[in-house]
């Protein structure tokens, strides 16, 4: 199952508020991401503000169209929308910019002994 890593920008006066919404999600935003595919879903936050996001997904591209489809994403995006830096007047989840994955233990040691991972 594909995996997707991506970063965005949280504003470094905001962090604490940031880290205190985190811990409190919306049971129907949870909900939402776990009917919509996103699974093993984590976020990581740098004290400078780089927020870095993982999940895994059968298809980042459906998982992301089946949340917008959803009305407590839209009520989600706006709430966060004010953390966040450099987002180019778009939501937090539209701005999301997923990196290439350079290296996957698992899939090496796999391809080693011919295995799928």
């Amino acid at each position: 199952m594909p995996r997707v890593c991506f970063t965005l920008q949280v504003d470094p006066e905001r962090l604490a508020e940031y880290r205190d919404r985190h811990e409190r999600v919306w049971p129907e935003m949870l909900t939402a991401l776990a009917e919509c595919g996103w699974h093993d879903y984590s976020l990581f936050l740098r004290e400078d503000g780089l927020l870095v996001g993982f999940l895994v997904t059968d298809d980042f591209a459906a998982a992301q169209a089946a949340m917008q489809a959803r009305d407590v994403n839209a009520r989600w995006q706006a709430e966060m929308a004010s953390f966040f830096l450099d987002l180019d007047q778009d939501t937090p989840d539209r701005a999301m910019r997923p990196l290439d994955e350079v290296f996957n233990l698992a899939a090496q040691l796999a391809a080693q002994t011919g295995e799928t991972p």
